[in-house]
């Protein structure tokens, strides 16, 4: 297992303490946490949650229909 020495602001170390007494883990084991979490390839499942949560959120179909057509394209 890897060891690693950080230094922290006064401040962002209050947060820290903080936010590992919250979720009753150590300093240690909270810093891994949040390294782990920003390693991560795909989203968060909250985030994949996110779509279609909206209820009164319009669809493409009328987001789309105040568009102007487009113009024509000059040839390349």
């Amino acid at each position: 297992m890897g060891q690693v020495t950080i230094y922290l602001d006064d401040e962002t170390e209050q947060k820290m303490i903080a936010n590992a007494k919250a979720m009753r883990l150590s300093k240690s084991k909270w810093i891994a946490s949040v390294i782990r979490e920003k390693l991560l390839d795909e989203w968060p499942p909250a985030v994949r949650e996110l779509p279609g949560s909206w209820g009164d959120f319009p669809s493409l179909d009328e987001l789309r229909a105040d568009e102007d057509t487009d113009v024509e394209r000059e040839p390349l």
